[in-house]
């Protein structure tokens, strides 16, 4: 069984804004509901999203998912000390913060299969310049026996370049076994998830290291210029996606498609057209510059604009939709 913790309980003050930090959208949906789609592509069966700040709002958005209230906020560790639902669950649980929706199916597969035969899988990333970041430290064989901060870190640690991304996956009768274990004494006077590696290792429970391929997926956003630098990826890698697919984009630099569009071949979209929800483009349609296509079907070889709106309808085959015009249901 799978089973997965979402940290959602943050106001993230860095946003400036009065609404929760992964209720901020990107092209057409929260950040946290990438991270569900995710988490739902790779079977995971009980999704339990951690709420604190706007609680509310999250709640009355999400109908498929678990939650845990977390208030105060103390620490990671706390956090996932709330989800007592999941106590007694089988399988392996991961536990992801919110504020990271760049993150891949693909990923989060090979993280649950590098954990069979372990007891927490640590996903991490290597840099160049370690910096700031907790190092990742290995035994001889090769198992992660703690991440230490880089202030606490020795000369030779400090020379590590892999480093702690921040997703977790536990076998969870470890992670629920154990979360007791975690204390306040630190300088925060918080309950560290991280922890749980020295308190594993220490059992000699196997802990490992997976590096991740491509670091911006576990990018976090603390701000708006962090939102849209996950925007830019985002729209980056779906426009990338389509035209390898034989789905000519003019200027992808300036067109914005939804994960959840499906486009035929021999398609040509034009400069400054948006198209998202459940959209289907299909084979042979001409999308002109400045078009948005809201949860809408257009027809084999139909051309659209420039410059219409198109909403909750569906275009036929052949058919043109003229420019300044508006359609919808």
């Amino acid at each position: 069984m799978r089973n997965a913790i979402i940290l959602a309980a943050g106001k993230g003050t860095r946003m400036k804004s009065e609404r929760s930090k992964v209720m901020h959208t990107i092209i057409d949906r929260p950040m946290l509901s990438y991270i569900v789609d995710a988490l739902r592509q790779v079977h995971v069966e009980r999704i339990v999203v951690v709420v604190g700040y706007q609680a509310e709002s999250i709640q009355s958005y999400y109908h498929d998912v678990e939650f845990a209230l977390q208030e105060p906020q103390l620490g990671t560790g706390h956090a996932v000390m709330q989800c007592q639902q999941l106590k007694d669950a089988q399988g392996d649980t991961v536990v992801i913060n919110g504020d990271g929706p760049c993150i891949q199916p693909e990923t989060l597969e090979q993280l649950f299969q590098a954990n069979e035969g372990a007891s927490l899988t640590l996903l991490t990333a290597m840099l160049e310049d370690a910096g700031a970041y907790g190092r990742i430290v290995h035994n001889a064989e090769g198992n992660v026996t703690a991440i230490v901060e880089a202030k606490d870190c020795t000369p030779e640690q400090l020379q590590i370049r892999e480093i702690n991304a921040g997703v977790y996956c536990f076998k969870n009768r470890d992670l629920f076994d154990n979360l007791d274990q975690l204390s306040t004494d630190n300088a925060q006077h918080e309950y560290y998830l991280t922890d749980m590696v020295k308190i594993l290792a220490g059992q000699g429970k196997k802990v490992n290291g997976m590096v991740i391929e491509n670091r911006e997926e576990v990018l976090g956003i603390n701000d708006c210029a962090e939102l849209h630098r996950a925007y830019r990826w985002m729209c980056s890698r779906i426009n990338t996606h389509w035209m390898q697919e034989g789905v000519q984009i003019v200027d992808p630099q300036r067109t914005v498609i939804g994960k959840d569009v499906k486009i035929g071949h021999d398609v040509i979209i034009h400069p400054g057209t948006q198209i998202t929800g459940e959209s289907i483009i299909a084979d042979g349609a001409e999308i002109f510059p400045n078009t948005v296509i809201d949860q809408a079907t257009i027809g084999r070889n139909a051309k659209i604009g420039p410059m219409a709106y198109v909403h909750g309808t569906q275009i036929d085959e052949g058919e043109t939709v003229k420019a300044f015009t508006e359609r919808s249901r």
